[in-house]
């Protein structure tokens, strides 16, 4: 289970339709609706500060929230929608949807990189280069992983980690099918650029031999 879900705190909003959501959106209030869940839906509304600086952060709607709203149980609700207006791109209203425990959902869950004093590559001086610090799943929302560990202990300078490598938790799978990279190990920059001087060096060989070979 994730270690930590954000809480996400809203208002009841008591009046509905579009004369209350303009009060709403008057006080510096962004007016929503929570829905799903087989209840009524809920209209709250959340201070414009904390959405847009939410909002800010990225993956909003792509995180699993825990909703707490006053005089109401706390449920796990995960974005739906977001309208904006169509000049200034601020938020106007969001749709959050409610999660049962077996909903299958969309999330960014964290790469945890493990055995990096045990790797060859590294030992040599090799560099790691993280590719993906985080990859997007498929899970239930009643068993959602902390992390997902890759492991670069038998990794060798340009060898790549990829998602077929990784044991992922058991009920979730990426959402990307193909096999994509998340981390590798690269030559220390000194050594890439004797290589490329060495190269460079043999290339100018071989043109001062075409030339000697044209003049004769």
């Amino acid at each position: 289970m994730a270690g930590e879900i954000p809480d996400l705190v809203a208002l009841e909003r008591t009046g509905t339709g579009k004369g209350a959501a303009r009060q709403a959106r008057r006080a510096g209030l962004v007016p929503g609706i929570v829905f799903g869940g087989d209840v009524d839906p809920l209209p709250i509304q959340i201070p414009f500060n904390v959405l847009f600086k939410r909002l800010k952060a990225g993956r909003f709607k792509s995180t699993l929230f825990n909703l707490k709203v006053e005089g109401h149980d706390d449920v796990r609700v995960i974005c739906r929608d977001v309208q904006r207006d169509v000049v200034k791109d601020l938020p106007t209203h969001l749709d959050l949807m409610r999660l049962r425990r077996t909903t299958k959902i969309n999330l960014f869950i964290p790469v945890e990189f493990v055995g990096e004093d045990e790797a060859p590559g590294l030992r040599k001086g090799g560099v790691v280069t993280i590719v993906r610090p985080e990859v997007e799943l498929i899970c239930t929302a009643g068993d959602i992983p902390e992390k997902i560990i890759v492991d670069l202990s038998a990794m060798e300078i340009g060898d790549v980690a990829t998602i077929s490598g990784v044991t992922l938790p058991e009920g979730t799978k990426a959402t990307i099918d193909r096999d994509f990279v998340i981390a590798n190990i690269a030559a220390p920059s000194g050594l890439a650029s004797d290589d490329d001087e060495d190269g460079e060096e043999a290339e100018d060989g071989v043109e001062v031999e075409a030339e000697a070979e044209a003049e004769e």
